[in-house]
């Protein structure tokens, strides 16, 4: 029987608009736990991973919060790794910038394991500035940068393993900046915005990525951004996009997701409850998270959302 390990991560260094620190008990109080439980799973909560002491570092002036997301960083990549060893790990987040630190630690524990990692990333953002590249100053959109290895994180934990650039596929993309945009087409990473999933659907390129992991033998690690989804559909976060995943079509990617067995670790980021409209957003995170862990179309309970 499947041990799925949930691992709180209230991190809201990420950025300055506060709330998501308030994510883990959100998607707490949301059902995760009875859900999983529901689909024969058995569910380890770990509670809340909490950073170290302040690293010293000079932070350049325009970036907020960087020592506190280092302490982040470093906390996660632990917890990640010693928690792929006993199950499969579900990081319930807080803002985007922990997944610094949780794949950086599936990542590690892979390589002991002799298995590669392969990283899905659903999200408008690409999340793949440097430190001196983002203008805002937000950490929460550079961690995609730092577990593929590029340059620029001196100050962040040396990585013991990155992850392939070949090894990413990035979908739902429909706000990049410009430097983050030159980068990435400079990268193998296979990266698929909004306008590509309306005209070929989400199915075809997932099932190519989804089908080289399976090839690999690797171990996948999805990173799930409330804002991958269209505004419409789930508010609660504070870097809408429109124009965003339907409901149908991120049920679909966490059904394929399920039906490839690669799974290894789920990460649930940006959930601002502050934001939401009497826990909906939560809810439907639950569900896909559901989704992700074999929950189907047949068994999907019926759920009122007004």
């Amino acid at each position: 029987m499947t041990t799925c390990i949930l691992l709180g991560a209230p991190v809201d260094t990420g950025s300055r608009r506060p709330g998501c620190r308030m994510g883990p008990d959100a998607f707490r109080i949301a059902g995760l736990a009875d859900a999983l439980t529901e689909l024969g799973l058995t569910v380890e909560d770990r509670g809340a991973v909490l950073p170290g002491p302040l690293p010293n570092i000079a932070a350049p002036p325009h970036l907020y919060a960087l020592p506190e997301t280092v302490a982040w960083t470093e906390a996660l990549t632990a917890a990640a790794s010693d928690a792929l060893a006993d199950g499969l790990s579900l990081f319930l987040g807080g803002d985007h910038s922990l997944s610094a630190g949780t794949v950086a630690g599936t990542a590690s524990r892979a390589a002991t394991l002799g298995r590669p990692l392969f990283l899905l990333w659903l999200d408008a953002h690409a999340d793949f500035h440097a430190l001196d590249t983002t203008a805002s100053g937000n950490l929460h959109g550079t961690p995609l940068a730092y577990v593929t290895g590029q340059p620029g994180f001196d100050a962040f934990p040396r990585l013991a393993t990155a992850v392939p650039e070949e090894n990413v596929c990035v979908l739902g993309l429909r706000s990049v900046d410009p430097a983050e945009r030159t980068r990435l087409m400079n990268t193998q990473i296979d990266a698929h915005d909004m306008r590509d999933i309306d005209e070929n659907g989400i199915a075809a390129p997932l099932r190519a990525f989804l089908a080289r992991v399976r090839a690999a033998n690797g171990l996948l690690h999805v990173s799930l951004d409330v804002d991958f989804l269209d505004p419409d559909i789930a508010p609660a976060v504070g870097t809408t996009v429109p124009g965003g995943a339907t409901l149908r079509e991120a049920h679909l990617a966490m059904e394929l997701v399920h039906e490839s067995g690669t799974l290894a670790a789920l990460d649930l980021v940006e959930l601002n409850p502050f934001l939401d409209e009497r826990g909906r957003t939560a809810r439907i995170m639950v569900d896909l998270a559901a989704s992700a862990l074999g929950r189907t179309i047949f068994d999907r309970p019926t759920t009122s959302f007004a």
